[in-house]
């Protein structure tokens, strides 16, 4: 998954407070100045997450305007997967 986050521009894992992503650690890469995709980590399991904030500053510390779950358990061997990804930064 390193790769992956490496790849896309994801920065580094930090906890989440606003309890919108379980309280568990996560991660996010930019997609605009208001919509970002956020990976959850859950021990070793991630979920994929297309949101929006009113700023990234907000990111994990208010709930945001708008999640949609994109991946539930997200497998990087599975294309299907990864092509939900990269058509974000298409």
């Amino acid at each position: 998954m390193t790769n992956i986050f490496l790849y896309y521009n994801f920065g580094a894992f930090f906890k989440d407070e606003s309890g919108a992503f379980n309280h568990h650690e996560i991660c996010f890469s930019e997609l605009n100045a208001k919509h970002f995709l956020v990976f959850e980590k859950n021990n070793d399991v991630y979920n994929l997450y297309v949101s929006k904030f009113s700023s990234k500053k907000a990111i994990g510390k208010e709930k945001p305007e708008i999640v949609e779950l994109l991946v539930k358990e997200y497998n990087k061997s599975l294309p299907e997967h990864r092509i939900i990804l990269r058509r974000y930064f298409e």
